[in-house]
């Protein structure tokens, strides 16, 4: 029999019992909680936070049986038996505070009928605090604190200040029972997908560790190529078999849709679990992470802050910023977080960050998922236009491809369309870029202008868009700064073309092709 993929199972134990493989991360898990006692960590959905949460709650639990033969095993002497209090925040829908007090409230309670309550306490925060204090009495021994997914109620409240100052406030009170109960406490981690603050919720807590953008933590969540190629070989082989491949296609190609996030600088490229399980329990290769929904969040603060799309593949930023909170205006630190964007490069002098998308599933899956927002196409169509598009980049049929562009830039949503320019070109972007997954774009932007080569086995485009200028113009453009003269010995096909895209009626109303 195969390996039995532990696909969407949170709970170590059931994993353990029911013979699900497991990823050995218990020698990294030992370190986290013999060498210090409070910690933070952010990871993208999906990256296996809420299962390392539940192993942690079975270390703490002493269920030794559970770890046979993995590395903790012989690290552990004495496995220790701790109250715990485990809180999962993820709830469906957070209308307002009473949902998230309800959610807080239901989970207590369970604790309370078998530790006691104190009756005169009137908020969760005080409950907590009369709850911490009764399983130390009770068993003598300080208390664990796990909290999964601690951030979910701000996150569905972004772009709703009110509601989410409200949800702070909640919380603020709440953590903050970590750090008066200190003498209590024997170990606490928080995880979630953001960093809503070192400032606003965990302004009391500066007592928390946060490791995810820690060296030695990186592959905590996640699996590495180490592990992969250790723990899947037989799986790769079997992939590979089933697809075609060689087995060295067959990591490649894994390596190309699934591998690349970076959690800090330097660091070696970690694999979404997600997908890579998926991939191997399927035979085939699939956009996993995407199909499990992709937050409407990151759309509208892409929509608030006008921001302009091609940045996002070159996006230059500091530790400060990533580190940071959403505060509103720039997108970048929580798409970041959400695992959109990761690491690319790091230039230590300056402390500055190069950011891109961390690999092919990510890439085509959020610009397919924007597509829709920005131009005229629905979310299941924009896979099969693009197919279109690309077709006739392929075929040498320009107005062909002219005119689908038309039809991606006629109905733009009004609302998007504040500033006409970088609204259209970030509609070129999406398009261009995803065309791109399939033949090769070199894309440039500068004030009022684009300038772009697509290449194909039989073609290069040599393209100029212009805003309210004209199409000669643009042509003359491409002449004068001799931008075809790269091709002049190329045995394809070039063609040089003019573009002008017109504010008044928002979209291309003329090209001319020599």
């Amino acid at each position: 029999m195969g390996k039995l993929y532990p696909v969407g199972i949170q709970n170590f134990e059931s994993l353990r019992k029911d013979g699900f493989f497991y990823v050995d991360k218990t020698a990294l898990m030992y370190r986290l909680v013999t060498t210090g006692r409070y910690y933070f960590l952010s990871r993208p959905r999906r990256f296996g936070k809420s299962l390392l949460i539940s192993t942690i709650e079975a270390y703490f639990q002493g269920k030794r049986e559970l770890f046979d033969g993995l590395a903790v095993a012989s690290l552990e002497k004495e496995w220790k038996k701790y109250p715990i209090i485990h809180l999962d925040l993820n709830a469906k829908k957070f209308d307002g505070p009473q949902d998230l007090i309800r959610l807080i409230d239901r989970q207590l309670l369970v604790y309370e009928a078998e530790y006691g309550k104190v009756e005169t306490d009137e908020t969760i925060d005080d409950r907590f605090v009369s709850l911490i204090r009764n399983m130390q009495d009770k068993t003598g021994e300080r208390v664990v604190i796990l909290i999964d997914e601690y951030d979910k109620p701000l996150l569905q409240a972004i772009g709703n200040e009110e509601l989410q100052d409200e949800y702070k406030a909640i919380l603020k009170a709440f953590y903050g029972v970590l750090k008066t109960m200190d003498g209590y406490i024997r170990f606490a981690l928080l995880t979630g997908v953001t960093k809503f603050g070192k400032v606003s919720v965990f302004s009391d807590l500066n007592n928390l560790m946060d490791i995810s953008m820690d060296e030695r933590y990186t592959d905590i969540c996640g699996i590495s190529e180490e592990e992969l190629l250790r723990d899947f070989d037989e799986d790769i082989r079997a992939l590979a078999e089933t697809n075609g491949q060689t087995y060295e296609e067959a990591c490649a190609q894994l390596k190309e849709d699934y591998d690349g996030y970076h959690f800090c600088p330097d660091s070696p490229g970690i694999y979404n679990p997600f997908s890579l399980l998926n991939t191997f329990a399927k035979g085939r290769y699939g956009s996993y992470w995407f199909e499990t929904g992709t937050p409407t969040y990151l759309v509208e603060l892409l929509k608030k802050s006008d921001y302009d799309l091609e940045q996002m593949s070159r996006e230059e930023t500091d530790t400060e910023t990533l580190d940071s909170i959403f505060t509103g205006n720039n997108p970048i630190p929580v798409i970041y977080q959400s695992g959109y964007l990761t690491i690319k490069k790091y230039n230590r002098r300056f402390d500055l960050y190069t950011l891109g998308f961390p690999n092919r599933e990510v890439e085509e899956g959020f610009l397919r998922f924007l597509m829709p927002y920005y131009a005229k196409s629905n979310m299941g169509k924009s896979g099969f236009e693009i197919k279109r598009f690309v077709d006739d980049v392929e075929k040498g049929d320009i107005d062909g491809f002219m005119k689908r562009l038309q039809s991606f830039l006629s109905d733009c949503p009004y609302e998007m369309a504040r500033d006409v320019e970088l609204h259209y070109q970030n509609v070129l972007f999406i398009v261009f870029r995803l065309a791109g997954l399939y033949t090769q774009v070199e894309y440039h932007t500068s004030r009022g202008r684009i300038d772009m080569v697509v290449q194909t086995a039989d073609y290069v485009y040599v393209m100029e868009f212009k805003l309210d200028g004209s199409a000669e113009q643009a042509l003359q453009q491409i002449e004068e700064k001799q931008y075809a003269l790269p091709f002049a010995a190329d045995s394809r096909k070039v063609f040089r073309i003019g573009v002008n895209f017109s504010s008044d009626t928002r979209n291309i109303d003329r090209w001319i092709v020599e």
